[in-house]
């Protein structure tokens, strides 16, 4: 069954399209925000820490570059954990940028012109127009910041989604059928092996932020790749007893069939203590 990941804009109306949505086809909607709580209650970090995500959160670029990886891989753990289990529609700020290309998914990003967007956040937030209007242009220049130096990638270019929609012409009830009829679109063509990639893509996600949890492994540079349950872990230094240390890690998700660990040529130090 097919998923949708909606990127949208503050006050562009993304969080109730995609409620609407999966109403009208009887999915599950998460936001951003519930995928955050239950990322720090996964993997047993604060609130404060996963606020990397908040694009409220102050001194943003004074945070150690080492912990970002860290955290960004445990929230795209559980987000592509719920996808895989199909029939879910996800609305953020980025959460389209991490789910992989797959016949079963569509990627989304919301837009509305910047009036439109300053008097609905007027309205939402009950600030008046000035404040408003700082506020949603403040906060546009920080997301484009935030997500470039998380992720690379331009927020705004339309090439990273599957579907761009522009909201301030078209009533909401036509956006969802539109919506609603491109998931039964990609219900209809999608094979196993559209939802085989989406599946392989959360066991990778799982077993890399199991890995990033690990107190010994946690700084290790590691990759992981998964193809029908079979995991794939390379990076520098997996020899004995790294290697086992890393499979068992691995073989403890679940879902995993079987594990593949190489070693590259550099060596993991060992950790203090």
């Amino acid at each position: 069954m097919a998923v949708i990941a909606i990127n949208q804009q503050l006050g562009s109306g993304g969080a109730e399209l995609g409620e609407l949505t999966a109403a009208k086809l009887g999915y599950r909607c998460l936001l951003g925000e519930q995928l955050v709580s239950a990322t720090a209650e996964q993997f047993g970090v604060s609130a404060d820490q996963m606020r990397i995500f908040d694009i409220h959160t102050p001194h943003f670029w004074e945070r150690s570059k080492t912990e970002m990886p860290r955290y960004i891989a445990f929230f795209r753990s559980v987000l592509l954990k719920e996808l895989a289990r199909e029939r879910t529609i996800v609305v953020g700020r980025s959460v389209a940028f991490m789910v992989p290309p797959a016949r079963c998914a569509l990627r989304v990003r919301v837009l509305a012109p910047i009036g439109y967007r300053i008097a609905k956040v007027a309205v939402d937030e009950k600030m008046t127009p000035a404040a408003a209007d700082k506020h949603t242009r403040d906060y546009d220049t920080e997301v484009k910041a935030r997500i470039q130096s998380l992720y690379n990638l331009d927020i705004d270019d339309a090439a990273n989604y599957d579907l761009v929609i522009r909201t301030a012409n078209h009533p909401a009830d036509a956006i969802v059928d539109m919506l609603a009829a491109a998931a039964s679109a990609l219900d209809g063509a999608a094979d196993e092996t559209g939802r085989g990639q989406l599946r392989d893509a959360s066991l990778a996600a799982q077993v890399h932020a199991a890995l990033f949890a690990h107190p010994k492994i946690r700084d290790a540079q590691i990759e992981v790749g998964c193809k029908e349950g079979c995991v794939r872990i390379s990076g520098p230094g997996l020899v004995p007893p790294w290697d086992q240390l890393v499979a068992e890690v691995a073989q403890s998700v679940e879902g995993v069939v079987k594990i593949d660990v190489g070693a590259d040529a550099a060596v993991i130090p060992d950790p203090p203590g």
